[in-house]
C-alpha cells in the first residue's frame, strides 16, 4: 500500500464532519505526524489554528501530510535507487557492519561474562 493510500484512512477528528466544523489538533494522528516530519513550524502552527477554528478540511490535511512525506523521503528513495545500481557496494557496506557488530559482541559479551564472573575458560 502506498504512502498517499495510508494516509488517506487515517483516522481526524470524528465531529470535524465539514469543513467548517472546528476541529481538534490534539489526538489527531494527521497533525501527529505533521508535528514529527513537517519542519515548517510556522506553517504547521497555522495549520492547527485553521483546523482549530474550521475552514480546513481533512482531505487537504491529509494531502499535504502526503507532500511532506514524498519530500521527507525523496532523498531516501534516491539514495535506495543508486545503491541499487551497486550491488557489489551493497555487499561491501554489510560485510563490514556485519564486521563492526562482531566486534562491538564479542566485547559486549565479554564484558557481560566478567561482570557476571562466567569469565572461565570453556573446556574445548
Amino acid at each position: 500500500m502506498e504512502i498517499t493510500d495510508k494516509v488517506m484512512r487515517m483516522y481526524t477528528d470524528p465531529r470535524h464532519a465539514r469543513v467548517e466544523d472546528p476541529g481538534d489538533v490534539e489526538g489527531n494522528v494527521v497533525f501527529t505526524y505533521l508535528d514529527a516530519f513537517d519542519p515548517d513550524r510556522d506553517g504547521l502552527e497555522i495549520l492547527k489554528e485553521r483546523y482549530r477554528a474550521g475552514g480546513l478540511g481533512d482531505v487537504t490535511l491529509k494531502h499535504h501530510l502526503i507532500d511532506v512525506l514524498h519530500r521527507l523521503l525523496a532523498p531516501i528513495r534516491a539514495r535506495r535507487q543508486d545503491l541499487g545500481r551497486q550491488p557489489e557496494q551493497i555487499l561491501r557496506i554489510l560485510e563490514e557492519g556485519t564486521e563492526r557488530g562482531r566486534v562491538v559482541a564479542r566485547a559486549t559479551v565479554s564484558e557481560a561474562r566478567r561482570a557476571m564472573h562466567l569469565d572461565y575458560q570453556m573446556a574445548r
